[in-house]
């Protein structure tokens, strides 16, 4: 019965090391998705404004 919840518990440890580790990877795609479309909008923005817009959208959605 012991050994059933250790393995619970280390499953539990792996699996939140493995969500928070991905976290900022899937931060990381939106934003390069959203400096790329806004690359296609009729006043351009440098990367460096759009990287800043981008972050202020998607972080305010959250």
């Amino acid at each position: 019965m012991k050994i059933k919840n250790i393995i619970t518990i280390i499953l539990i440890i792996l699996g939140l090391i493995f969500v928070f580790t991905f976290r900022d990877h899937n931060f990381k795609r939106a934003i390069d998705a959203c400096i790329a479309g806004s690359q296609k909008l009729e006043k351009p923005m440098t990367i460096q404004e759009a990287k800043k817009f981008c972050e202020d959208e998607i972080m305010n959605k959250n």
